[in-house]
């Protein structure tokens, strides 16, 4: 203590003596560290560029207050596991999970680091540090329903779909919704490739809907391999995440486009407050996170002025896509007339509405 204020004491000496003035230095605040762990590569032109995207533009947003990085590729297996823990070691507050199937892996790790923070897409498990997040794909899959059933020319549309569970079987139904909604003579058949990415079955999978007479493609898959398909066979396809329309101009009518800018930047925003809470984050068009876009010129002007007053409905709250009456694939009602399908509902789909044929793979 004695020596302390010694010092203290001679510091003052030599100021007062030689005129030096004090000068306190700011340290600035270290950048928010968060991580974001990727089911595909950034340049799949689909899911992953589309999280992409959005994290480079709320790190854009945030001056200087967030610094991302990023593991593409991940499997859905025991390494996602790996990657996670390596993130939340490296000091990350907040890591994003984009896959579903990390959903295990991220509540094992979340338990093992209680101060970070950790967000996984289109999951159903929450935790004191972990939630949940997505967007409304369903509703994109409405609007390019809507554009479809107005274009065929035979009645027939095609999914590429991915993986069997209910946010790829809600949007096969609600893109034969919106399809039948201007157009009842419409039906929908699927083929699943079993997997996200995956440009060769997806194309596989295209060529083979167009050989059953599929004249108008949607996917819900990440590469731009239908689209493309399309383009060599003289059909019709979507963009599914964001514009492909540079992978086959003649083919691509519109593109169902994510922003997952908004999502990010609000929770990067809670944890550098201090008040982020846990909880289910599900934002579509009236959010800003689902907009149909980029529409080619080959889609007539009516035609896209139905799809954007639908779009408007959904803005404003008075359109639903899954509103009653409807019915499933075998004619029987689940939905009475005026009654809307709850969230919960949405989130545990496993059958197809009337319209779509074929079935469901266990």
């Amino acid at each position: 203590m004695f020596l302390t204020k010694l010092k203290t004491f001679a510091t003052a000496a030599i100021i007062a003596v030689t005129g030096m003035t004090c000068v306190t230095h700011a340290v600035a605040a270290e950048p928010l560290k968060a991580g974001f762990v990727y089911i595909g590569p950034v340049g799949d032109h689909g899911w992953t560029y589309a999280h992409d995207e959005g994290r480079k533009a709320a790190e854009a947003q945030s001056k200087g207050g967030v610094k991302t990085t990023f593991v593409e590729n991940v499997p859905e297996t025991a390494d996602a596991e790996r990657v996670f823990r390596d993130l939340a070691q490296k000091g990350n507050k907040v890591v994003f999970g984009t896959s579903f199937g990390y959903m295990n892996q991220m509540v094992k790790v979340a338990k093992a680091f209680p101060n970070t923070i950790f967000m996984h897409a289109t999951g159903y498990k929450t935790g004191a540090n972990l939630g949940v997040y997505d967007v409304r794909t369903y509703e994109g899959a409405y609007m390019l329903g809507v554009v479809a059933g107005k274009m065929s020319k035979g009645n027939k549309l095609g999914v590429v779909a991915s993986i069997p569970v209910p946010e790829v079987i809600r949007n096969i139904n609600a893109f034969t919704l919106g399809a039948r909604s201007v157009n009842p003579a419409i039906t929908t058949r699927a083929i699943w490739v079993n997997s996200w990415f995956d440009p060769g079955k997806e194309r596989e999978a295209a060529l083979a809907l167009i050989s059953q007479g599929c004249d108008v493609l949607m996917q819900n898959t990440d590469s731009p391999a239908v689209v493309q398909a399309a383009q060599e066979k003289g059909v019709l396809a979507f963009g599914w995440d964001s514009d492909m329309s540079k992978f086959g101009g003649k083919a691509h009518l519109a593109a169902s486009v994510l922003n997952w800018s908004v999502i990010y930047k609000k929770t990067l925003d809670e944890v550098a407050a201090g008040t982020w809470k846990t909880g289910d984050l599900w934002w579509g068009v009236k959010d800003g996170a689902v907009n149909i876009d980029n529409f080619s010129s080959v889609v007539p002007p009516a035609v896209k002025k139905v799809a954007e007053e639908r779009r408007d409905g959904l803005k404003s709250g008075k359109l639903h896509p899954f509103t009653g009456p409807l019915k499933d694939q075998s004619g029987k009602e689940f939905l009475a007339a005026g009654k809307v399908y709850s969230d919960a509902e949405l989130k545990k789909m496993d059958f197809y509405v009337e319209g779509v044929e074929g079935t469901i793979p266990k």
